[in-house]
């Protein structure tokens, strides 16, 4: 079924993706049902669908029918489209008067690159409309039973990329600051880098009892998850062989699940399509 089919009366309410327009939209953590509804209109009606190498195929299954996808993946580690090429290419769909979409896993603009394609756009004069979607650190928190925050027990999140933690790179985090911070950690592309994360935070003064969690394949049928602590974390995930694509959350708010699944042990037979992680 595509978008088109879904629902005329609600996608009949909504913007128009127009000729000549871009949107640039997220396509959430995974499970299809954590579309929004104007990326849903906009599968419906876009032309051509740019997408990258995260959005589910079930996503895709719902662009119309008639609609072009193009593959833009850029995976860390692996061969990847230039970002040069992808902008490229945005801008002259749209010349050619086509209705474009550019689809995202998760939102579009946390680590996903929209506001250098929206700078781009619009120094080229193409209009274009951002959609946010659920970014893939919030929806593997909360397909994993940890609140992002929680009185008592956080007042604030960092969102971060693994790629800061490599030497020497130009706006590396300080990593030392944020071990002090004692708020959670959400990390996005750090799997490959989490030796290097580990020691700095523990370098920092961070406990090493911290608890930490690992959520590979956040909201979708085969998700995992590995509870650690900081100073486990490394050994842990080599032994669970859990791989990217993975969202590392470290903080005391990690310990809530297990709070929850104490109190609610039936949890498990009510969880319906997601399983329950563990």
């Amino acid at each position: 079924m595509s978008a088109a089919e879904f629902s005329p009366v609600l996608l009949s309410q909504l913007p128009e993706l127009r000729s000549g327009h871009v949107w640039l939209a997220g396509a959430g953590p995974g499970d299809p049902g954590l579309l929004t509804v104007l990326a849903l209109a906009a599968l419906a009606r876009a032309d051509v669908v740019v997408h990258d190498a995260l959005v589910d195929a079930r996503v895709l299954e719902l662009a119309r029918p008639a609609a072009r996808l193009v593959p833009a993946g850029k995976r860390g580690g692996g061969p990847s489209v230039a970002q040069t090429d992808i902008t490229g290419q945005l801008i002259a769909f749209a010349r050619q008067g086509l209705r474009v979409l550019r689809l995202k896993g998760g939102d579009p603009c946390v680590f996903g690159r929209a506001g250098e394609e929206a700078l781009a756009l619009a120094a080229h004069g193409i209009p274009f409309r951002i959609i946010p979607g659920i970014t893939a650190g919030l929806g593997a928190m909360a397909a994993a039973l940890i609140p992002a925050t929680m009185r008592g027990v956080s007042q604030a999140i960092l969102f971060a990329t693994g790629a800061s933690a490599d030497d020497g790179a130009d706006g590396s985090l300080d990593w030392a600051a944020v071990a002090r911070l004692d708020q959670p950690i959400v990390l996005y592309m750090a799997i490959t880098r989490i030796t290097a994360i580990q020691q700095r935070l523990l370098a920092g003064g961070m406990p090493a009892d911290m608890p930490a969690a690992v959520v590979h394949a956040a909201t979708m049928q085969e998700q995992s998850l590995l509870i650690t602590t900081l100073v486990g974390l490394v050994e842990d995930l080599r032994a669970s062989a859990l791989a990217p694509p993975a969202i590392v959350v470290i903080g005391r708010i990690v310990s809530v699940r297990a709070r929850l699944l104490e109190l609610l042990p039936l949890l498990e037979k009510e969880a319906g399509t997601w399983p329950l992680p563990r």
